[in-house]
């Protein structure tokens, strides 16, 4: 493709050279140039990519986007001067791509817990509905039936429109894709146009990256902001932010809810390890899926079906079928002594006290809750002692334990864990660095019918200590463990 029409859209401040270039690809990765490439110098949070314009033209950029221009530049490559290069580069990605967004309905989903599994479950449901689907998502990424590995919630800009070309090329119709609060602030999302947003809630994470809470529901905010007005806006309106993210968009506004009005109305009738019973716009609906949170989580869906034209009686007998994401409250029950584990993704706050208020209310009085929790490393340190406190406040016993402790001393996470367990709470946990040792312990801790939540990891098969990812998949130690005690 012609430089001038990568530029179509772009805001640029100045060009020196000329536009009829060639570009044979377009990288925000020096280490990826080839010959005949558009280099955009994108400024990150731990690199500025202006530091590798040198080395990007070494290595065979004919085009470099940038901010600053260098005050060296060779002859034979053309410098363009744009105020934002990752929105510059959004933008000259979707074009390389030709524009992908455009020939798909493409859904967003946003919010702090739910993304994976409203995602998820719209791609099964519009599968099932007879149409071919894209997901992009935490878990994976799936172009049809064919399963990509994913390794990040939101891929960056090059990435991401590549995935969409590669969908539309495949006839995919819908893509449903996760839109992180880091993909929507660093602009990987922006330049695409999407049929609709999904907002799930917002509470307590990415304090480390967002530094402010208020930051976060800006960024939240401006993924809306950016809807036009042919799209759709979706939000909970039991969230008390969920009305204000809707304040300045362009899109049709829709709201759904549990406990007040609302376009999509649900109530629970009956939540119990069956499903959850409950109205659905004044149609009785069983699901397969537990919880309150999965009650938003399936109000979320429906109303995206019906915004996107489907007819409610299809939409409702295909969604009572299926189940969410992998590691999403995901359960194995041993065979003998029936007890039941669960795991689960919850990493904030307040997604562990979902998912631990949806266990109490299915555990009979006899039975316990014993909960293997810990927090990850070089991450949000404020929740910590939150999620020991919430642990302890909603179990009969918790194991304190490390998760992925990164670059930090995962004794050292734990301890500022226990910094929020007061009182006689203390008496109720223990703490094991080693997580798998933990789980085998909450285990061997069990009687019949108890259940343990592990939580924290979900659907990641690995731990990353010290930079190292080392193979580690909770499901594979419960399972090793049931083995165990059927023996």
């Amino acid at each position: 493709m012609l430089l001038k029409g990568l530029l179509n859209n772009v805001s640029v401040k100045m060009q020196v050279g000329e536009s009829t270039l060639l570009v044979s690809s377009v990288q925000i990765d020096s280490r990826k140039i080839i010959a005949n490439s558009l280099f955009v110098a994108v400024r990150g949070v731990a690199v500025d990519g202006h530091l590798f314009i040198e080395k990007a033209i070494q290595s065979g950029a004919s085009i470099i986007v940038c901010e600053v221009i260098p005050q060296v530049k060779p002859n034979e490559v053309v410098f363009v001067q744009v105020e934002n290069s990752a929105v510059a580069a959004a933008t000259i990605a979707h074009n390389f791509f030709q524009k992908p967004s455009e020939k798909i309905k493409l859904i967003g989903v946003t919010g702090t817990n739910g993304k994976t599994t409203i995602a998820t479950l719209l791609y099964k449901l519009f599968t099932s509905l007879g149409y071919k689907c894209g997901l992009i998502s935490t878990v994976e990424n799936r172009i049809g039936e064919q399963s990509l590995l994913a390794t990040q919630t939101t891929p960056d800009v090059i990435s991401l429109n590549n995935l969409l070309q590669q969908m539309v090329q495949e006839n995919c119709t819908h893509v449903f894709m996760e839109n992180s609060s880091h993909a929507i602030h660093q602009h990987r999302s922006s330049g695409l146009k999407f049929s609709g947003a999904v907002f799930s809630n917002i509470s307590h994470d990415h304090l480390d990256y967002h530094k402010t809470f208020e930051e976060y529901i800006r960024v939240k905010k401006m993924f809306f902001d950016s809807l036009s007005s042919n799209a759709f806006a979706i939000s909970n309106a039991d969230d008390k932010r969920g009305a204000v993210l809707l304040q300045n968009t362009l899109a049709k506004k829709y709201l759904y809810s549990l406990k007040s009005t609302a376009n999509f109305k649900g109530k629970i009738l009956e939540n119990s390890r069956a499903g959850l019973q409950m109205l659905v716009n004044d149609q009785e609906v069983h699901f397969r899926m537990i919880g309150e949170f999965n009650g938003y989580n399936l109000l979320a869906v429906y109303a995206t079906a019906i915004c996107l034209g489907e007819e409610k009686n299809e939409v409702l007998r295909c969604l009572s079928m299926l189940t969410g994401a992998e590691g999403r409250f995901e359960y194995l029950i041993s065979p003998k002594d029936k007890i039941i584990a669960i795991v689960d993704y919850a990493h904030t706050p307040d997604a562990l006290l979902n998912v631990l208020v949806t266990i109490n209310k299915l555990k009979q009085s006899n039975e316990n809750v014993l909960t293997v929790v810990g927090c990850g490393g070089d991450r949000d340190k404020s929740k910590r002692p939150l999620m020991a406190e919430i642990a302890c406040s909603k179990s009969d016993k918790v194991i304190l334990t490390s998760d992925n402790p990164r670059t930090e001393d995962a004794a050292i996470i734990i301890k500022e864990m226990e910094a929020g367990i007061m009182g006689t709470a203390k008496k109720k946990f223990i703490s094991i660095v080693d997580r798998k040792e933990a789980i085998k312990t909450a285990i061997s801790l069990t009687s019949v019918g108890d259940m343990i939540l592990i939580a924290g990891k979900g659907h990641e098969k690995y731990q990353e200590i010290n930079g190292v990812r080392i193979h580690f998949d909770d499901k594979e130690v419960v399972k090793e463990m049931f083995e165990i005690l059927e023996k």
